[in-house]
C-alpha cells in the first residue's frame, strides 16, 4: 500500500469515526429511544443509577416513575429554624402513589439507619443515615399533597435538612437535569 492510500484510509477511518461519535453524541444529547432535547429524556426503567447498593426493584421502579413524571410534581417548601415542612403533590395518580411510597420508605429507611446507596444519591443524605435518631419526622398525606415535617436539635442535620430540600425541589422542576448538574458539580470538586 502507498504512503497515499494509507493516508486515505486514516482519513476515512477518522471521518467514520467522528459520524459515528457525532450519531452517538446526538443520540446522548436528544435522550435514549428518541424525542426531547438536551439529554432530558432517559429510558428510566434500564438507568443503572436508579439502582442502589441496598435499594428493592420496587424502590428504583419509584424513582423511574417520579423521574418520569416530574413535571407533574408541584411542591411547597417553608425553611423551619429547626428543620423543614414541605408539601408536594403530583397532578397524576401513578406518580403521587409512588411519591407517597418513596417519601415514607425513605423516612423509614433513615429511622433504621440503612442507606439505600442509590447511585445517584445526593451526598447530603449521608448525615440522615447517620444521624437519623437526630430527625423528629411527621408524614401526613392530605388533600393538599403529601406533607412532611422533618425537625432537629442538630444544626448539622437542620442544614442538610434544608440543603435536601432544596434538591429535591430542583429534582421536581427540572428532573434528571438537576441530578446530572449536581453530579457534573461534585466531580469537579
Amino acid at each position: 500500500m502507498t504512503a497515499f492510500r494509507l493516508a486515505f484510509a486514516a482519513i476515512a477511518i477518522t471521518v467514520v469515526a467522528a459520524v459515528a461519535g457525532s450519531a452517538a453524541f446526538s443520540q446522548m444529547m436528544h435522550g435514549h429511544g428518541g424525542g426531547g432535547g438536551m439529554g432530558m429524556m432517559h429510558d428510566m426503567a434500564g438507568m443503572p443509577g436508579l439502582r442502589g447498593t441496598d435499594a428493592t426493584q420496587e424502590e428504583s421502579d419509584e424513582l423511574a416513575v417520579m423521574f418520569n413524571g416530574f413535571q407533574t410534581f408541584e411542591r411547597e417548601v417553608s425553611l423551619l429554624d429547626d428543620g423543614i415542612r414541605t408539601v408536594t403533590r403530583s397532578s397524576d395518580p401513578q406518580v403521587m402513589e409512588a411519591l407517597v411510597s418513596h417519601v415514607s420508605g425513605m423516612i423509614g429507611r433513615v429511622e433504621e439507619g440503612r442507606d439505600p446507596g442509590i447511585f445517584i444519591q445526593s451526598p447530603t443524605l449521608d448525615i440522615f443515615f447517620a444521624r437519623g435518631d437526630a430527625i423528629e419526622s411527621d408524614i401526613a398525606v392530605t388533600d393538599e399533597g403529601i406533607v412532611v415535617t422533618q425537625t432537629s436539635a442538630d444544626p448539622e442535620v437542620v442544614a442538610a435538612l434544608h440543603t435536601h430540600a432544596g434538591e429535591v425541589s430542583d429534582m421536581a422542576e427540572r428532573g434528571m437535569h438537576a441530578v446530572h448538574e449536581r453530579m457534573m458539580r461534585g466531580a469537579s470538586n
